[in-house]
């Protein structure tokens, strides 16, 4: 067999092999719904739908994998809003794949109700998700689980970054220096923050409004956690920031999102100074992981002109104002 890094796995297989794992009814259609660091399936029965995942290869380890649905399953016996896993009737969590690349898993999941919102989140849904984001760090503080996983620490947002995004600079030499100094910088800032509770929590690792669907009754699911691990609780505000700044969020909505979170747990002065950096830090790991899935799904698309993009906005984000635009 040809050596393979990435497969698209066959439906009527998924249907008959791993979907036949769940107590579900007769699945009456399941459709290759998404393409991300996952390929994300949508499974409808008779009665409702489910969304079934399954992981890349090259993207996480099986102790990564399990650490999140370990995760989920913990905060929704909490009570807090997530789309969880189910169990396979043999009372797994995933169901191993042997794909031509290696092993990957696959998981179903409780469908989230409602939908994301359009145009994006208003100030009250916004302020919503902070509240929901601070309830989960609260309760992340007594998760426990048997796997492990990289914490999203500075070493593991900056330098692991800088090995992926430093090879596309190496003809840019100034450029390269630019990044250099940025990642200094910001780390050398981040050394006030301690890796202690109650700063030091389990993060969602991406919270932004495509990663939420709300009901117009009021009520929000979380989901993708593909992202997630231990690190700064500030972070995931952080990472907020720079999705909204990168997409044209206004001030308000970022501003009813801190808002939402500090009514449940207020942030220290520390912590607010450290949103920068961390936004920065969230800006190069975003960026890594961009780059990665390009070289697998889309390399013509890194040329010179998403390079500078990518670099000018970091230098937004170093900014005095860098919350202004």
């Amino acid at each position: 067999m040809f050596p393979t890094v990435y497969s698209t796995l066959s439906v009527d297989a998924l249907v008959s092999q791993v979907l036949s794992e769940y107590e579900i009814e007769p699945v009456v259609s399941c459709c290759f719904w998404h393409r991300g660091l996952s390929d994300v399936y949508l499974v409808k029965t008779e009665t409702q739908p489910y969304i079934l995942r399954v992981s890349h290869h090259h993207w996480r380890s099986e102790s990564d994998i399990y650490f999140e649905l370990n995760l989920l399953d913990f905060l929704q016996q909490q009570g807090l809003p997530v789309a969880h896993p189910l169990r396979t009737l043999d009372d797994r969590m995933a169901v191993t794949i042997r794909a031509p690349e290696g092993d990957r898993y696959a998981a179903l999941f409780v469908y989230a109700d409602g939908e994301v919102p359009i145009g994006d989140l208003d100030v009250a849904q916004s302020r919503q998700l902070g509240e929901i984001l601070a309830r989960l760090h609260c309760a992340s503080r007594s998760f426990q689980s048997p796997f492990c996983r990289d914490d999203l620490c500075e070493s593991y947002l900056f330098d692991r970054s800088f090995e992926t995004i430093s090879p596309f600079f190496r003809h840019r030499p100034q450029d390269l220096d630019y990044l250099k100094e940025s990642i200094a910088h910001s780390k050398s800032c981040l050394q006030a923050l301690p890796k202690t509770d109650p700063y030091w929590v389990v993060c969602w690792g991406d919270p932004h409004s495509g990663n939420a669907h709300f009901t117009p009754e009021g009520g929000v699911t979380l989901f993708d956690f593909d992202q997630c691990g231990y690190g700064w609780r500030a972070f995931d505000l952080a990472k907020f920031l720079h999705i909204a700044l990168r997409t044209g969020i206004s001030r308000n909505i970022r501003n009813g999102f801190l808002e939402g979170y500090q009514r449940v747990s207020p942030l220290t002065e520390t912590e607010m100074e450290m949103l920068q950096p961390l936004t920065q830090a969230a800006h190069f790991w975003s960026w890594s992981i961009a780059l990665m899935q390009a070289a697998f799904h889309n390399y013509s698309r890194l040329d010179d002109s998403y390079f500078t993009q990518r670099l000018e906005q970091l230098k937004l984000l170093r900014s005095h104002d860098w919350q202004l635009f």
